[in-house]
């Protein structure tokens, strides 16, 4: 008989693929939620010469796919429409829409190997994790489940029930969707870190040249729930003198997030001390930042991070 605790320790692998899925945390944490208890419910057709994760990811799979067929796929801003000049009118749209970030701490066991650890962060970067909702439901979880998870293709064609030539050819479809995306890029470098150390400074200094020196010229903002983004330093510049003012004295804690530099960003509240404002997640190449995405959803996503909501 399987144990709570014998389920829940693959609690992280099924959150991370259902994140995959889904494009939501919030979404996961229901999915494998759904998953742990079917498993439970079901616990008589597990058989033991299986491998339980792979068992466990068989019933995530298609807990996502139901999801699936009722939902939207999850976006980016910067997908959405060109991009937008300072000044434009800010639309705002439901949080459900949009592509959301996970903490890294809720897709890896403090336990696994640091290069099995690398590998799961990466796998959650905005960049892939975004692709892959522009594919089918069924063409992302062929994907995911022999390229990430591990699966042969012949199971993930038994999970999708699905011939192995059509998972195989459901497999040739996705790749090609993807294309050259490249999400691998290592730890960061010491010239990251150093990078990362200034794009602090300057922020809480609110040097705003010091700040858009940082960037690469095709460099993006972002606000989810608003579906205004800029782009390149100068537009940016703009923005963070106009409408983004009110970032000035900003606190900056770092966090992390989809395998990604993060922040907690909180801005001066009038009554005193800083309230949550932003999650914002960088995105780098090489010695420059190429995304800067600000979360602004903070009551729901900052205990998600177990991060306060005001700072004395």
């Amino acid at each position: 008989m399987l144990s709570p605790v014998e389920l829940d320790r693959h609690r992280p692998n099924l959150t991370g693929h259902c994140y995959r899925m889904l494009g939501s945390v919030f979404d996961a944490d229901d999915a494998v939620q759904e998953t742990l208890v079917r498993a439970w419910r079901h616990q008589d057709r597990f058989e033991e010469r299986a491998a339980l994760g792979s068992w466990l990811h068989r019933i995530a799979t298609n807990v996502c796919l139901d999801l699936l067929a009722d939902r939207k796929r999850r976006a980016r801003p910067i997908e959405e429409g060109p991009a937008g000049k300072v000044g434009d009118t800010l639309h705002q749209r439901p949080a459900e829409e949009w592509l959301e970030p996970i903490p890294d701490a809720a897709v890896c066991s403090p336990d696994i190997d640091p290069h099995e650890r690398l590998v799961l962060k990466e796998r959650t970067r905005l960049a892939f994790v975004s692709a892959l909702q522009h594919l089918p439901g069924k063409q992302r979880a062929a994907l995911l489940l022999t390229e990430v998870v591990g699966c042969s293709a012949a199971e993930a064609a038994e999970c999708l029930e699905m011939t192995l030539p059509a998972l195989n050819s459901a497999l040739q479809r996705a790749r090609a969707k993807l294309g050259d995306l490249d999400t691998s890029s290592g730890p960061l470098t010491d010239t990251q870190a150093r990078l990362l150390e200034r794009y602090v400074t300057t922020f809480e200094a609110y040097d705003v040249d010091g700040l858009t020196s940082l960037m690469h010229e095709d460099a993006t903002l972002s606000m989810p729930p608003f579906c205004l983004w800029l782009s390149g330093p100068d537009e940016i510049h703009r923005w963070l003198l106009g409408p983004g003012a009110g970032c000035r004295g900003s606190r900056l804690v770092a966090t992390e997030a989809c395998g990604s530099p993060a922040f907690a960003q909180y801005r001066s509240a009038p009554q005193g001390g800083h309230a949550a404002w932003a999650l914002i997640v960088l995105e780098l190449s090489e010695e420059r930042i190429t995304g800067w995405n600000a979360f602004l959803d903070v009551e729901r996503l900052f205990p998600r991070f177990s991060l306060p909501l005001v700072l004395a």
